[in-house]
């Protein structure tokens, strides 16, 4: 069956992620080693949860990251600093608007719902691209690698499995999407990505002028 539909991971696949930064800020911000911020901030259980869908909205999503913090930080700062730790790729972003002429394309990352809320406030360059569908798992109660998160994506824009490609950079997502059907592809380098594309006909070739 053909690729209808194209489900595209955000993180270190469309935009650079520069962890250490955000951790070396928050460090300077909070007098706080950047190691303990990152245990008990983004690897303790709650990340895992809130991107799972709790908490349930982006207010208290933000509470609880101030409690993890130990530290008061408003909103705007917390957009200011994903927003600073993140690089757009163009060229990726030129393979979406490519494929998205002929394809339907969905925005799926591992995030909670404060990421979902200033979603295109950190990623301006994503919104002309999916509008209103550029999603994060807590919307849908589950993460990313759990099959069913795909299945759901697909039904919501009325696709099979089959008809669907999933990218990610991180292998145990691939495995997911494969276990529910999808195609899936593991992102590694933009030429590599540029010419599985190509290979699966998802792109129209340029013809050079003569």
């Amino acid at each position: 069956m053909p690729i209808r539909f194209v489900i595209f991971d955000m993180d270190n696949v469309l935009y650079d992620y520069d962890h250490p930064y955000r951790l070396n800020v928050l460090a300077d911000m909070t007098g706080k080693p950047a190691e303990e911020i990152d245990h008990i901030v983004f690897k303790g259980p709650e990340e895992n949860a809130a991107e799972a869908g709790t908490p349930h909205t982006a207010a208290e999503y933000l509470s609880q990251y101030q409690r993890l913090l130990g530290h008061p930080i408003s909103r705007e700062t917390w957009v200011k600093i994903r927003r600073d730790m993140m690089t757009e790729w163009p060229d990726m972003l030129s393979h979406v608007e490519a494929i998205k002429q002929n394809h339907e394309v969905a925005l799926l990352t591992n995030n909670g719902m404060m990421l979902k809320d200033a979603l295109y406030e950190v990623a301006p360059a994503l919104e002309p691209i999916f509008g209103d569908r550029g999603h994060a798992s807590a919307e849908f109660g589950t993460r990313k690698p759990d099959p069913n998160i795909y299945l759901t994506v697909c039904e919501k824009y009325g696709f099979q499995p089959e008809e669907a490609l999933f990218v990610d950079d991180r292998l145990d997502n691939v495995e997911g999407a494969r276990e529910a059907g999808l195609t899936a592809y593991q992102f590694t380098t933009e030429p590599a990505f540029a010419s599985y594309i190509r290979t699966l006909g998802l792109i129209n070739e340029q013809v050079p002028a003569n």
